[in-house]
């Protein structure tokens, strides 16, 4: 017996071996597909240069190299897509999405099971994608649903962005975050309710457990909560600054909802990556923001959303005072912010709004005295660096993913080109071709 086993030990590990050095030199023979695309215009979002006569050389799920288009002989088993009358930019990126959720408000939210926002979010992955969003941050998803979907679509079951997620939001018992819309006898309570120090620090372990790659936390109020004020701080400072220390200790970033100002310094002061929001800040909340280098992600469109569909968005009544008051200030207070020169990311909230709409966030930028170049850049390398995946995504760049969309005219001078998306990339990847123009060479 002892010689059979010995013996098994013996050949098995050979076998292996001899097994993974065949297919490794199989796998060194056969190339990566290349693909070599072509447009009219390549927008290099870190300069505002726009390059003529250039192409885009793809190796697999990355870019290899952006060379003048003279220098490129295809070969026969090239992919070459030609664009002549487009101009192409990096995949945009949302640091405020919540794709597993709708513009559903209200009781009628109650009736509707994690499984089903795990289904809802395949759909509006789908939608996002589309629209030229090939990367998201999602704040906030009730059951790990986010986790799910990043998972599917990590595994190509369903279309859809890389998802960095955060899990349940953290929120203080009774605040936005929580579930406040059944009486007591239910002792209804959100997954990620958590109030001091002890608690809140075993709940970012917890959802870190869960899958969740960053941390979202309630620092005030919201508006389409029901019993909380926008203005009111919820989470202490020092249990802000429990949760940062946590979260950054195992490698992971903390966005911070907060509409009024003491929630805006409290959570900047504690060392959060990012404010959402600040719509009801002051002028010391912006210049906190200012001195500490966080990220303001300011969600605008929403406003103007919710304006021009007010029968249609069927708010509650507590959500629509709250709306409107948010509606006076929240563009004047990003506007100080920008000029101020706050960092910003551009985010959206899509699901306050339908999927699918999220390019409309930078006109609104634009009307506030961005350049059309700085809007674009809050959805490039301004959000690359605020999700920390500046070597993965945010420009075109040899080494990067292949994340590439494509527009007709020029963005620069019309960022409003940026809604109507033709032509969408993810990894190497074509998703969305409205041009048509691909072949094998």
């Amino acid at each position: 017996m002892r010689m059979r086993h010995s013996c098994g030990r013996g050949i098995f590990p050979r076998i292996a071996v001899a097994t993974f050095l065949l297919v490794s030199a199989l796998s060194a023979q056969q190339p990566a597909l290349r693909t070599v695309l072509r447009p009219g215009k390549l927008l290099d979002v870190k300069t505002g240069k726009l390059l003529s006569n250039h192409a885009v050389i793809i190796e697999g799920d990355k870019i290899g190299s952006i060379v003048p288009s003279s220098e490129v002989k295809p070969s026969a088993s090239d992919r070459v897509i030609d664009l002549p009358n487009a101009t192409i930019l990096p995949g945009l990126i949302d640091a405020h999405t919540h794709l597993t959720f709708n513009p559903d408000f209200g009781y009628e939210t109650l009736a509707i099971s994690v499984p089903r926002e795990a289904l809802t979010g395949a759909h509006n992955a789908r939608l996002t994608l589309e629209a030229g969003f090939t990367t998201v941050r999602n704040v906030g998803a009730r059951g790990y649903a986010d986790v799910a979907l990043r998972e599917a679509i990590n595994a190509g079951d369903v279309p859809g962005p890389r998802m960095l997620v955060s899990g349940p939001a953290l929120s203080i018992t009774g605040g936005h975050c929580d579930n406040d819309l059944l009486p007591y006898e239910y002792h209804a309570t959100s997954d990620g309710a958590a109030d001091g120090i002890e608690q809140v620090q075993h709940k970012v372990r917890e959802v870190i457990k869960n899958g969740a790659d960053l941390i979202k936390v309630c620092a005030t109020g919201g508006v389409l909560s029901k019993g909380d004020d926008p203005n009111a701080s919820q989470y202490s400072l020092e249990e802000m600054k429990a949760i940062v220390a946590d979260a950054h200790r195992l490698g992971r970033k903390v966005a911070a909802h907060a509409h009024g100002a003491q929630g805006v310094i409290w959570a900047s002061e504690a060392g959060v990556d990012s404010v959402e929001h600040g719509h009801l800040m002051n002028d010391a909340a912006i210049a906190t923001l200012k001195k500490n280098g966080t990220y303001l992600v300011p969600t605008l469109y929403l406003v103007d959303w919710q304006r021009e569909n007010a029968a249609r968005a069927n708010l509650p009544d507590y959500a629509k005072r709250k709306m409107e008051m948010i509606s006076q200030v929240g563009k004047q207070n990003a506007k100080k912010a920008f000029e101020a020169g706050v960092k910003i990311g551009l985010g959206t909230d899509a699901a306050v709004y339908p999927h699918g709409l999220n390019a409309h966030e930078l006109a609104v930028y634009v009307s506030l005295g961005m350049s059309p170049l700085q809007a674009i850049q809050t959805a490039t390398i301004n959000d690359a660096d605020l999700l920390g995946w500046s070597d993965r995504i945010g420009a075109l760049e040899a080494g990067k993913w292949a994340d590439i969309i494509a527009v007709d005219g020029d963005p620069l001078q019309d960022v409003t080109a940026l809604q109507h998306v033709k032509f969408v990339m993810k990894g190497g990847e074509v998703v969305k071709n409205e041009y048509g123009n691909s072949r094998q060479q």
